[in-house]
């Protein structure tokens, strides 16, 4: 494997500042990519990552919450790199609701989660597709899930449907763009050992995380982003429209 696979590459990753989103950032660097690292709030966290990869890369803040901040978030992309090769779709949020709720915080769960897990990924994509129209080409890999894939837990349903509604984004974009040079593709993991992994492990134990997934363990943060920085390596055009499993074998298709 060359370590510089994809040198010369601009790379936007949403979500960026920790967790899955900082171990793809950094595995993008080493493989000789210029990350622009998104945030919404933890901007040391951001700093201390372009630290990290030696500062060759740059910040920008958003917060895809709002209506138009994927919109703006791309704009400050543009403004810092010019040319954007690619985009990771990494940011997302999972609440949990139950059916028992009342109407309003029901709506209001549902709304919230298609906007930062669905709607933001879908403007930003939007923008994404222009720009690589415009200058011959480009990649887009959406981080969905296990979840949208096999259903998810009663009291985190928009969570599920928000992952499905991405895999399906991602396959109209395949089909729709792959003859204007772009690569889109989705990476649906099940359990990854995160932040909020662990604090699932210290409330109900591991044994209730791992105990439908064949191998016995969670993916590693380094698994996913070691997968991002494949898919996203110029010799790998036909993982166009697909949607990589990694689950340990949980959800089989």
């Amino acid at each position: 494997m060359s370590l510089k696979s994809l040198s010369g590459q601009t790379v936007l990753v949403t979500g960026a500042s920790g967790g899955i989103g900082a171990a793809i950032v950094e595995r993008l660097a080493a493989e000789g990519a210029r990350p622009i690292i998104h945030y919404r709030r933890d901007r040391a966290g951001a700093e201390a990552l372009l630290t990290r990869i030696s500062g060759e890369g740059a910040l920008v803040q958003a917060d895809l919450s709002a209506t138009g901040g994927a919109f703006e978030l791309w704009r400050q992309a543009e403004e810092a790199a010019g040319r954007i090769h690619a985009l990771v779709n990494n940011a997302g949020i999972r609440t949990e609701i139950s059916i028992d709720a009342e109407p309003n915080a029901w709506r209001e769960a549902w709304q919230k989660e298609f906007q930062v897990n669905f709607f933001a990924a879908a403007d930003l994509c939007k923008e994404a597709l222009k720009h690589f129209k415009a200058h011959g080409g480009g990649r887009i890999v959406n981080m969905a899930s296990r979840a949208g894939q096999r259903g998810y837990a009663a009291d985190a349903m928009p969570y599920g449907a928000t992952k499905a509604a991405l895999i399906n984004l991602t396959k109209s974009i395949a089909r729709s763009f792959g003859a204007d040079g772009v690569v889109a593709l989705a990476i649906a993991p099940g359990w990854v050992k995160t932040e909020m992994a662990e604090d699932f492990v210290e409330k109900f134990g591991k044994q209730a995380a791992v105990a439908d997934i064949p191998i016995g363990e969670m993916a590693e943060v380094s698994e996913i982003a070691e997968l991002v920085a494949f898919a996203l390596r110029p010799s790998q055009p036909s993982l166009n429209g697909a949607t990589l499993d990694v689950n340990g074998g949980s959800y089989i298709r």
